[in-house]
């Protein structure tokens, strides 16, 4: 867990706060002094509050939501824009846009431009206008890059403000009450605390308290979202060795079914082959069967071919014989009556 420790603090200057002449009442119970007309913060209050805040900020950062982190000053911008790029959050850290929270849709639409501005600059369009027009497509890109290029892979609504200097950044901290959002704020000595969820007392103004600031909160996400991997990566190995179990013991569990289906495979297998073979078998005969009936229907052709050849000359014969017997008949009726009439002559 990241803490930040009171020496550390005292080493950056987060205890001094402004002149007594410029401070706000409210303030009164987190200020321990006042040194050459300069209000001290008392300490007691700024550690224990920061470290309650990493603590929320590290559950955050394990659950995957988001933190805006918000610092438009010119003490701020560095620390903000470089510390939540490194922990992969949204950021403010130029100029904040009214209805950046609550009229989120249009911003979504000035987003879309911007990115539609940048696959042009990376694809080689702008070479193709005119020196005007690329001109005002860079001028528009760069604006849009400074405006909200810290919130274009938000997409979403924060669950979370962090907030350097509240009185500079009144209007996201508004925005952020009427939508419900929680805001982390670094309150100096003349700034009004109202409206801030998790008042921090610290020197909103140098650079070196701002950075300890910025770098404590972008580590704490930073091992949040470390600690869920981790987490992540063990429920991995035990469901990993859970199935592996379960597998071994389904293995030996279908072990035997294997077998039997291994046996009736070979059965069916068997019975298939026999099939095949007496269907083999019952071909052969058919078609031996079939040659056979062919060969007698042959031979039976061939005897009826030779009996009406046979037949053909016993016609012929019996044709000669009747011829024969009609002659003989004439020869013997003129022997007849050739006898007849050497009887009437007699």
């Amino acid at each position: 867990m990241i803490t930040v420790s009171m020496k550390e603090m005292l080493q950056a200057g987060v205890h001094f706060g402004h002149q007594t002449r410029y401070w706000n009442p409210k303030m009164d119970k987190f200020i321990f002094g006042s040194r050459n007309k300069i209000h001290i913060l008392n300490l007691d209050h700024t550690v224990p509050a920061f470290n309650e805040v990493l603590k929320i900020v590290h559950k955050i950062g394990s659950n995957n939501n988001k933190v805006l982190f918000v610092g438009t000053k010119r003490a701020a911008q560095k620390a903000i824009a470089e510390n939540a790029a490194r922990a992969g959050m949204p950021f403010v850290s130029h100029r904040w846009l009214g209805g950046m929270l609550t009229n989120y849709k249009t911003i979504r639409a000035s987003i879309k431009r911007f990115r539609e501005l940048e696959e042009q600059s990376k694809d080689g369009t702008f070479d193709k206008l005119t020196k005007k027009e690329a001109l005002m497509r860079t001028r528009l890109m760069t604006k849009l890059n400074n405006s909200i290029g810290g919130i274009k892979d938000m997409g979403g609504l924060p669950d979370i403000l962090f907030v350097v200097d509240v009185d500079y950044e009144r209007i996201a901290i508004q925005e952020a009450n009427k939508l419900g959002i929680p805001v982390i704020g670094i309150v100096d000595t003349n700034s009004d605390p109202e409206g801030v969820d998790y008042v921090i007392p610290g020197n909103d103004d140098a650079t070196r308290a701002v950075k300890l600031f910025c770098t404590a909160v972008a580590d704490a996400i930073l091992d949040g979202k470390s600690e869920a991997n981790k987490v992540v990566a063990k429920d991995e190995f035990v469901e990993v060795s859970e199935k592996t179990e379960i597998k071994t013991e389904v293995r030996a569990k279908e072990k035997p079914k294997i077998k039997t289906e291994v046996k009736e495979k070979t059965e069916v297998k068997e019975n298939a082959e026999v099939k095949e073979n007496a269907e083999k078998k019952k071909k052969v005969e058919t078609k031996k069967k079939v040659e056979v009936k062919a060969k007698s229907k042959t031979k039976v052709k061939e005897k009826t071919v030779a009996k009406t050849a046979v037949k053909i000359p016993k016609v012929a014969v019996e044709a000669k014989t009747s011829k024969v017997t009609a002659k003989a008949k004439e020869t013997d009726k003129k022997k007849e009556s050739v006898d007849s009439e050497d009887k009437i002559k007699k």
